[in-house]
């Protein structure tokens, strides 16, 4: 044998010997043992993908989802349209703290878009709090850009009041579940919350806003430390205006307790004083025992009653005067001997005919009783000049109206009602009779009103200066209010203003309407040099209104 057939036999037999057969039972087993692993990584990122599904998207139980039919009130509007109140759809923006990951670098973001605010107690105590409620569309955007699913929106409806604290002691408050709790909110909360017709008032938003200016500015001119006012149409009893200051924004739904925010336009009983004279020369003109040129001859300067003096407030008062001229001159003493005519049993039931001393039914729950005590002859004469009983300013000028538009009943409201039918309570002419003593007040030099002589209003009306009471007397602070109505000669409206303990200011310039040389330098504390400037003010400014629009 050739030795190159021996060297290829060789190659065979190691060839033979190395040879590679397939394994196809190792195969099968690695490939099920790679798909079993594949299939569990892929059961684990679905549950790992479903829970962060399920946490980006659970909300807080605690989180009540309101809709817009479970939070909705009816508007309130003025006479004419204006919204004063009003429902509407907002977003309350919500964390739970519990699903931040990053606190801190939320923290950090969360400040820059509130700087005002500090979340860190909230973010590190809390399981839920709002970040902001009510939050602008600006706000949320910026909120939203962040990225983090922590946040949550509330839908939720918002009442919203455009005026801000324009009406607010009248319309009134709501609570955080929708519950109105005062005022027009409060007695008509069933009628705003299952009607969707707007509720309308009696109010003028442009009466309203121009009256609280010139009650704002007299704040500063005599550091009153309230004010109220009240205009009203004295045939219908809508009133056009309630103002009483001071008063608060109704937007920040604040709780309110402290009593300087009382209506003083309703809930706060006073004694007004000299203008109660009115009333006591209507009763006697009413029960037939005087007439306007009645006689009083030797009226004193002092008198006493039980001990207790009563006296003139101006000793330059005649001594001899008619039942007319001691409306005009206010005199004390002239007015208890008028009362003393008229009886204390005639004089209760006058009083009760006028709505002073008789329960008044308002559309507002905020609503004071009077005062009065018992009847006796000292309380008769007390009372004749406007001591001693104490009632409300919407009081007051509903009987300014009985008295000044025919005798005519009428109930003071703020909701507009279907017309109702008249009934006379007064003596016939008897407004007649009383009106044109009113304007003298006004319009002549021995009366006590002569700022409020506002050309081409023929305004007639009677001042009233009273001290408050304190314990065991009374104090040197004062009450100082004008009822006025207008115009005498067709009377249409009653305009009460009251203010709360003003005080005299000796750098003010009085400047008189009829051309007289302007005054500085007053002492006097009275309702003449007080409210009766600010009611000739506030006349100015409404009286174009009232001439066009009533």
């Amino acid at each position: 044998m050739s030795e190159a057939n021996q060297t290829s036999q060789k190659l065979d037999k190691y060839n033979e010997s190395f040879s590679f057969k397939e394994n196809k039972s190792y195969l099968k087993i690695s490939f099920e043992r790679i798909a079993f692993i594949f299939f569990v990584f892929f059961i684990l990122a679905v549950i790992f993908s479903s829970k962060v599904i399920l946490l980006s998207i659970k909300k807080i139980p605690e989180i009540k989802k309101v809709t817009k039919k479970d939070n909705f009130r009816s508007s309130i509007l003025d006479k004419d349209g204006n919204i004063l109140a009003k429902s509407v759809p907002i977003i309350n923006l919500g964390i739970n703290p519990n699903l931040v990951i990053n606190k801190e670098k939320l923290l950090i973001s969360l400040n820059l878009i509130f700087p005002e605010k500090n979340f860190r107690k909230e973010m590190y105590g809390k399981k839920f709090f709002y970040v902001k409620k009510k939050i602008s569309p600006k706000k949320l955007e910026q909120v939203l850009l962040l990225g983090d699913k922590s946040f949550i929106q509330e839908d939720s409806i918002a009442r919203v009041y455009p005026n801000g604290n324009l009406f607010s002691h009248v319309i009134g408050q709501i609570d955080n579940d929708n519950n109105g709790i005062s005022g027009i909110e409060k007695t008509f909360d069933y009628e705003l919350t299952t009607s969707k017709e707007p509720l309308k008032l009696t109010l003028d938003k442009d009466l309203q806003y121009l009256i609280k200016e010139e009650l704002l500015k007299s704040k500063n001119i005599f550091q009153n430390v309230g004010s109220a006012a009240i205009l009203m149409d004295i045939n219908d009893g809508n009133i056009l205006s309630m103002i009483s200051l001071p008063d608060f924004d109704l937007n920040k739904r604040e709780k309110i307790t402290d009593k300087k925010y009382i209506n003083r336009a309703t809930k706060g009983v006073y004694e007004f004083g000299s203008v109660f004279k009115t009333f006591t020369l209507a009763a006697g003109l009413h029960y037939n025992v005087v007439e306007p040129d009645t006689e009083f001859k030797d009226l004193k300067k002092r008198i006493t009653c039980a001990g207790n003096s009563i006296s003139e407030y101006d000793d330059k008062i005649p001594s001899d005067l008619t039942a007319e001229e001691i409306l005009i001159r206010s005199g004390n003493i002239g007015s208890v001997r008028i009362a003393e005519k008229v009886g204390i049993e005639n004089y209760n039931e006058f009083l009760q005919n006028i709505g002073i001393i008789s329960d008044l039914k308002f559309d507002i729950q905020e609503v004071g009783s009077t005062q009065l005590g018992r009847w006796g002859k000292c309380k008769l004469a007390t009372v004749a000049f406007g001591h001693g009983i104490a009632t409300t300013l919407l009081q007051l000028s509903k009987a300014y109206s009985i008295i000044s538009n025919g005798g005519y009943d009428i109930t003071p409201t703020l909701i507009k009602k279907k017309k109702f039918k008249k009934q006379r309570i007064l003596k016939e002419n008897l407004s007649e009779t009383i009106n044109p003593i009113l304007r003298k007040i006004v319009s002549t030099k021995e009366g006590t009103a002569s700022f409020a002589n506002v050309k081409g209003y023929e305004i007639g009306g009677k001042t009233g200066t009273a001290d408050q009471p304190s314990e065991g007397g009374y104090s040197k602070k004062k009450v100082n209010t004008f009822a006025s109505v207008f115009p005498v000669s067709d009377p249409k409206f009653v305009l009460a203003v009251m203010l709360d303990e003003p005080k005299a200011n000796r750098e003010f310039v009085y400047h008189y309407r009829d051309g007289r040389y302007p005054y500085k330098g007053n002492w006097r504390n009275t309702a003449g040099w007080t409210t009766v400037w600010v009611t000739g003010q506030i006349i100015d400014k409404i009286g174009p209104i009232l001439a066009t629009k009533y």
